[in-house]
């Protein structure tokens, strides 16, 4: 079998939750991280399309496109 060993941002995470007593403070570590990662996609998503690489033109394209996962049969 193999071992697999956590990162730093791992370690960080199971220790932040190791200290969780109830279900509520699970859920509101979750919102913080979710909304952490909310705040970087917004500011990653303004510097595209200051920058130009990403704009309506490219939101136009995307808006026809259909990128679900073909499921198998």
């Amino acid at each position: 079998m193999e071992t697999t060993s956590l990162n730093p941002a791992q370690v960080c995470l199971l220790e932040a939750f190791a200290g969780v007593r109830s279900q509520e403070e699970a859920d509101e570590l979750t919102r913080v991280i979710r909304d952490y990662y909310d705040r970087k996609l917004e500011e990653e998503l303004e510097r595209l399309w200051d920058d130009g690489t990403f704009g309506q033109q490219r939101l136009d394209e995307l808006r026809g496109q259909h990128l679900r996962t073909p499921y198998k049969a």
